[in-house]
């Protein structure tokens, strides 16, 4: 099947198409995890997003939907070098988008497309399977409104509350996006969980009485997920407060701190962290916005920086009891480094 990915800047690539006919868009990013590409594939972050992975061979390990991070496939569409279309077991990746109607395109050089991104920043894509005309494909691209302008949290949130029954601490769940992970880590605790919409207001989540609140992960701009931070302010220095990836921007706004975006973002399983004390971690991370360190009040310790670019990790306020990563150390397909002593910490906040 003829394919084409089309690009603001004017640029396109022909390949072959897999999946559906059709044509999607949204902003291309390159993820460079060697693994867990269904786990990726249907992580809530990626809506919005055209999936692009790094590592040259996928689909090799078939598709196990017990590691989904949600029911469906978030991103927008999936770029490959090449596809295995005979994996080692189940179902193929081709067979699986055939059949849920999803759109991808293999044989493209996604190294040159991954070189062009860190050079030039994230870009708008089009992917149309089922035809070549990659101009038409850059118009679609240019068409597509910036990230920050399009309501992602409606589209991957709950829309009604509901729970997660356990016998330990009520913690309420702001829900921008859960990853399935995140819910598992907290019930290993043995949490009681109770999960709002991304819209909820604090007298909604004050309804179970929590004993914390946990502002999740989720795609697009944090400058969106207003309720989010005014319910984040509102909690602040009544119970404890945690939040991973967007919850960590969430967190950094409530605080009055300023989140900005990044050139082409961290997403991938090797991101090296470092903690205040020295210690180095692997982590698994999925984020394009970040928190600017420099804006956070002087009470916010910053708790994690990234090797790489220094850019901020993770923060707290031990006065407020406030908690938080921009890491995912619940990802599977992945390091888990950090999965015990982060949410054992939080967990252990909770009075």
């Amino acid at each position: 099947m003829k394919a084409v990915l089309g690009l603001e800047n004017g640029e396109y690539v022909i390949g072959e198409g897999f999946g559906a006919e059709g044509s999607c868009a949204g902003e291309l990013v390159f993820t460079t995890q060697m693994s867990g590409y269904m786990e990726a594939l249907t992580d809530p972050s990626y809506a919005g997003q055209i999936l692009m992975f790094t590592y040259p061979l996928i689909g090799n390990y078939g598709v196990d939907p017990q590691n989904f991070q949600s029911p469906k496939v978030n991103a927008m569409g999936c770029v490959v070098h090449e596809l295995c279309r005979y994996p080692s077991s189940g179902m193929s990746l081709q067979s699986f988008f055939e059949q849920n109607n999803l759109l991808g395109i293999s044989g493209v050089d996604t190294r040159k497309l991954t070189v062009d991104t860190r050079i030039t920043g994230t870009l708008r894509a089009a992917l149309i399977a089922g035809d070549d005309n990659g101009e038409y494909a850059v118009e679609c691209a240019r068409a597509l409104k910036p990230i920050s302008d399009i309501d992602l949290l409606n589209q991957v949130s709950c829309k009604k509350p509901f729970r997660i029954p356990g016998k330990g601490k009520r913690i309420a769940v702001i829900d921008l996006g859960i990853k399935k992970n995140i819910a598992v880590s907290l019930r290993k605790r043995d949490a009681d969980l109770y999960i709002y919409p991304y819209n909820s207001k604090p007298s909604d989540l004050m309804a179970c009485d929590p004993e914390a609140i946990f502002i999740t992960n989720g795609p697009g701009d944090p400058a969106c997920a207003t309720d989010a931070v005014e319910c984040a302010k509102y909690f602040i220095g009544r119970i404890p407060v945690f939040g991973i990836c967007m919850g960590n921007q969430v967190l950094g706004r409530a605080f009055g701190a300023d989140t900005y975006k990044m050139k082409f973002g961290h997403r991938g399983s090797n991101q090296p962290v470092r903690h205040f004390d020295g210690s180095i971690y692997i982590t698994t991370q999925n984020h394009g916005f970040a928190v600017d360190g420099n804006t956070l009040p002087e009470d916010c310790k910053i708790f994690f920086s990234n090797v790489n670019d220094g850019t901020l990790e993770g923060f707290c306020s031990e006065d407020l009891d406030v908690f938080c990563v921009q890491f995912h150390p619940e990802a599977h397909g992945g390091p888990l480094d950090t999965e015990k002593p982060i949410f054992d910490m939080m967990y252990r906040r909770i009075c």
